[in-house]
């Protein structure tokens, strides 16, 4: 769900653009992050915590806490909410800490 219509804001949304999430295609709009474009996509579970494995949604939006780590083209904890998604962007779960490479 994307905000189209605000009564003090205005929306420039750049051209559209698809990426990888989990094995399916998602479409976004260049210039949003990660995580604006999967909530957008109905992803609302963005991760789990690290010991009890609660699901974590999006949270502070600005990367301070690591609600929103996943892995990204291969890297781990990497914070969707405050990383530009890309066209052809290949962006996955991760489960527990992320290997550290």
């Amino acid at each position: 769900m994307r905000i189209d219509k605000h009564p003090i804001l205005e929306f420039q949304r750049g051209k559209k653009i698809k990426f990888i999430f989990d094995g399916k295609e998602i479409e976004a709009f260049q210039g949003e992050t990660i995580a604006a474009a999967l909530h957008a996509a109905g992803v609302k579970v963005l991760g789990k915590s690290i010991f009890k494995h609660r699901p974590r949604g999006f949270y502070c939006a600005i990367g301070n806490c690591s609600s929103c780590f996943m892995v990204v083209n291969g890297e781990p904890n990497v914070r969707t909410c405050v990383t530009m998604v890309e066209d052809g962007m290949v962006v996955e779960n991760q489960n527990g800490k992320g290997e550290i490479l």
